[in-house]
């Protein structure tokens, strides 16, 4: 017999004013340029780099899911910090060579804001890297509202950084929906009282079951949020 139909597996206009993102694995494929700085690491020390495809799926977890998987690491390592912050410099000097955003971005924001929505960007990295990410990325001035991982007290799961970019937008949590690739976005949009998507396209690793991940949808491409957004002109 046929599995039930998953009621969260159709699209649906959700009652929304507002779309927040995540921003490395949602809205940008940043993974070359972090697996990059990883691998600079490891070259500084003597090994051999790794394959950025075997980095990919760790990227969304920033510098302790790279370095877990690229130095066999965790924070509780002694060489943990040092390697972190060595990780960090590579990094910020060559925040974007290579990454971009990914392909159906730029029509996507243009049919966001052609709905009339208003659209912001909560990210877990740091300031002094986002910032000028987003600004060669085209997105620093366009974002109605960006939250970095240090812009609050607390970053994601937390929903902090999720309510203040709705206060930025002015628009109530109840009608904002998060997109995010990683399990904490969900939990930080529930948390935050927002409508949530899967990115599933994002930078997702193999343990992990997004399907399990109690969202509203999800979408396998960035084209795809548009079937969960009111349509143009209309009231959701």
């Amino acid at each position: 017999m046929d599995d039930p139909p998953n009621p969260r597996s159709a699209a649906r206009a959700l009652p929304v004013d507002a779309v927040l993102f995540d921003l490395d694995g949602t809205l940008a494929d940043t993974a070359p340029d972090l697996g990059a700085a990883l691998n600079r690491l490891r070259l500084g020390r003597g090994l051999d780099p790794v394959p950025i495809l075997e980095l990919r799926s760790s990227s969304s977890h920033g510098a302790r899911g790279l370095l877990r998987v690229g130095m066999g690491i965790a924070p509780e390592h002694a060489d943990y910090t040092t390697l972190r912050d060595a990780f960090l410099a590579h990094y910020e000097a060559a925040l974007c060579v290579e990454s971009k955003l990914f392909a159906e971005v730029d029509a996507l924001l243009d049919a966001i804001e052609a709905r009339s929505l208003k659209w912001g960007i909560v990210t877990n990295k740091a300031t002094r890297y986002a910032t000028p990410l987003l600004e060669q990325l085209g997105l620093g001035r366009r974002a109605g509202a960006i939250v970095c991982g240090d812009t609050t007290p607390y970053p994601k799961p937390h929903p902090a950084p999720l309510l203040a970019a709705a206060d930025r937008l002015g628009v109530v949590p109840a009608r904002c929906v998060y997109v995010g690739d990683a399990e904490r976005d969900i939990t930080a949009g529930i948390a935050a009282g927002m409508r949530t998507i899967v990115a599933r396209y994002g930078y997702i690793e193999a343990h992990e079951s997004p399907e399990s991940w109690p969202a509203d949808g999800g979408i396998d491409h960035p084209a795809a949020l548009l079937g969960w957004l009111p349509a143009p002109g209309s009231i959701a």
